[in-house]
């Protein structure tokens, strides 16, 4: 089940606003263009902010995210109807000829278990035409960035449609590989709030490269993340 943060129908509209400006999607541009992608997955596509970018440049392009709310918050975006979307998970994929498939905002680290990750690169591999390409990124475990979370401030942002909204974030537990936290949105024009309770699991460098393997990918590459050098690695895999 899809985190309230993405599914719930008041707070898919403000995502965006607290997710800040997106330079992480400048690299899945510039990646596209480099490997001649035209045909493009986003998996776990939220709000559809990449799978427009690449559908403005041409390129035939499908989202699928099982949040239904932020599928409403893309779809609203998308006026000219440039992007097929899916109301689903991986394996609802189309199989067969897309030429890459991205998964960014470090979507990688919301399959908790072994079984529930590999289901997933078994749907993108069956959504790859053969030599098709897979790149996404996750955090570094070293860095240990639930602490940088633990220390956060809370956030008043003016959201047009929602008015002034605070959020708020709690780590309520570090059980490694697994971290879990809570945020709470309070809209400050009626009083409601809302929380959205969200594990991740890291996984370092070695496990993801098995779990590719096992998969039938190849790893060609380990990047920084320009965007936040040193905190994230992204992995370009070939099916």
């Amino acid at each position: 089940m899809p985190d309230a943060i993405f599914a719930h129908p008041r707070l898919a509209p403000v995502y965006d606003a607290f997710d800040g400006e997106r330079d992480d999607l400048d690299l899945y541009l510039s990646i596209a263009a480099e490997l001649g992608a035209e045909h493009v997955v986003d998996v776990g596509c939220g709000t559809g902010n990449l799978a427009l970018l690449l559908a403005a440049s041409g390129r035939t392009v499908v989202g699928v995210d099982p949040a239904g709310a932020s599928l409403a918050v893309a779809r609203s975006k998308d006026t000219g109807g440039t992007v097929t979307w899916i109301h689903g998970d991986a394996t609802d994929l189309p199989p067969g000829d897309a030429d890459l498939a991205v998964m960014t905002g470090n979507v990688a680290q919301v399959f908790l278990t072994d079984t529930g990750w590999a289901d997933t690169l078994a749907g993108i591999h069956a959504a790859l035409r053969p030599g098709g390409y897979f790149v996404f990124e996750t955090r570094r475990p070293e860095r240990r960035a639930w602490e940088d979370w633990a220390a956060s401030e809370p956030l008043v942002l003016d959201v047009p449609g929602s008015g002034p909204v605070e959020r708020r974030l709690e780590v309520t537990d570090v059980s490694l590989p697994l971290v879990s936290f809570r945020f709470t949105y309070r809209f400050l024009a009626d009083g409601e709030e809302v929380t959205s309770d969200s594990t991740l699991r890291f996984r370092d460098r070695d496990e993801i490269g098995k779990t590719l393997a096992s998969q039938g990918f190849r790893v060609l590459d380990v990047r920084d993340a320009p965007d936040r050098p040193g905190m994230e690695l992204v992995f370009l895999a070939q099916r």
